[in-house]
């Protein structure tokens, strides 16, 4: 039985260039796992705490207190221990930690060590993190949504929305969908040129990042760039949108600011109905607050036998939220984020629940990520069916992509979700 060496952390940087929490595991035997962990720009308020050290360095954001959690707390309870179950040291870190949130040593430490486990457990089987994740069915590629064009906190609000992806549906393999979503996102970037703006501005996940006249002109572009790459909209190719409303909300109602109106609840549940009715939209991330259940009902209600409708501030890889979303019939697909929730154990139990319940899940990245690549093989090894990591340029994404696509090179029998990932109404 392989027992756990050393465990060591330092402060790293993510692609903000923001401090981040980097951790390595040693096991007797001198196998070694590390792991980077990434952060978020709209984060929801039900996630679990990131620990930040405050002050004037790094602007308050340096994460050497949460450095010291793992190497002057963490490590120390669990060196010596065996490393064939790392679930079950999640859960002891968990309840060493103490509270619901991870606030005292901080979800930042806490994944960091969870990830270097879950790897150093793999290294130690001889095994990719993915094939020890899913040790006895063929790896599954998950269809890839792209981002095309940014807005929101992702880029300093040039629209209000979010994101714009595409979602390759009819491409073959994984592969394919990557090149199918570079050639949209090539013709995108040429039409926003032909509109006299810059296409060479990117935002946080390398979206393209340009003014626009309204928050529905980004769906026009890119329907129009679905066409001049050669694809059928809504057949080939189609339209994905991250609202994260709750970015927008005041308390009353959902603030366009590039628009300069304020819409209720209702009102946003009859825009996004219509553009369900104009383009080739399929899915829809948070269209309402985190804690807006009303307004989420409401949307259901319009759109959930339409296309897929994801919760991400909404549940924040939380059994318990998905819980209530489940008997609300509130969504029916959801965002898995590890560090929403602090240990790659919890994240499984949140996507299990999920498939259990008939929800999608998307296994995604943070808009403050890094070059790590073990995201990708949590989305094979899981068999979630879909991705979220950014757009097709910035090194950070490109890592998971190139995961990807080396896991789909080396494994012929391997199988592409494909649209069936996004269940029966697409």
């Amino acid at each position: 039985m392989t027992r756990i060496a050393a465990v060591f952390a330092w402060e790293a940087l993510d692609s903000r260039g923001t401090p981040t929490v980097a951790c390595e595991v040693e096991l007797v035997g001198g196998v070694r796992a590390q792991a980077t962990v990434p952060s978020g720009a709209s984060t929801g308020s039900h996630e679990a705490m990131e620990k930040r050290d405050g002050g004037d360095r790094y602007g308050g954001r340096g994460v050497l207190g949460a450095v010291a959690n793992v190497n002057d707390d963490i490590g120390p309870m669990i060196v010596g221990r065996a490393i064939d179950d790392p679930a079950a040291l999640d859960d002891l870190v968990r309840a060493h930690d103490g509270s619901p949130n991870l606030e005292r040593l901080g979800a930042n430490a806490v994944l960091a060590v969870s990830v270097a486990l879950w790897r150093a457990a793999a290294e130690a089987e001889g095994a990719p993190l993915w094939r020890y994740l899913c040790p006895d069915e063929p790896p599954l590629l998950p269809m890839p949504m792209v981002n095309i064009i940014s807005g929101g906190a992702h880029a300093a609000r040039a629209v209000d929305f979010q994101d714009f992806l595409v979602i390759p549906l009819g491409a073959p393999t994984f592969a394919a969908a990557i090149e199918w979503a570079w050639r949209v996102r090539r013709a995108a970037a040429s039409l926003i040129e032909g509109m006299g703006a810059p296409s060479v501005m990117v935002a946080d996940e390398g979206g393209l990042a340009a003014p626009f006249d309204s928050n529905e002109q980004p769906m026009a572009v890119i329907s129009k760039a679905i066409e001049a790459a050669g694809f059928r909209p809504g057949d080939d190719v189609a339209i994905a949108i991250d609202v994260a409303a709750t970015q927008l909300w005041n308390g009353t109602g959902y603030e366009m600011a590039s628009e300069a109106r304020t819409i209720s609840a209702a009102g946003m549940t009859a825009l996004l109905t219509r553009w369900a009715d104009v383009y080739p939209l399929v899915s829809i991330e948070d269209p309402h607050a985190e804690d807006d259940w009303e307004g989420w009902a409401g949307c259901s209600a319009a759109l959930n036998d339409r296309l897929q409708l994801i919760g991400d501030d909404l549940f924040c890889t939380n059994v318990e939220r998905l819980e209530r979303g489940i008997a609300d019939g509130s969504a029916n697909a959801v965002l898995v984020k590890p560090n929403q929730i602090g240990s790659l154990a919890d994240a499984r139990r949140v996507l299990d629940r999920a498939h259990a319940a008939g929800f999608a899940t998307v296994v995604s990245a943070r808009s403050g990520d890094t070059e790590d690549d073990w995201l990708a093989d949590l989305a094979v090894g899981w068999r979630a069916g879909q991705i979220k990591v950014g757009s097709l340029t910035r090194s950070e994404r490109q890592a998971k992509w190139n995961r990807l696509l080396r896991i789909e090179a080396q494994n012929p029998g391997a199988t592409f979700a494909g649209r069936s990932a996004l269940g029966p109404r697409v």
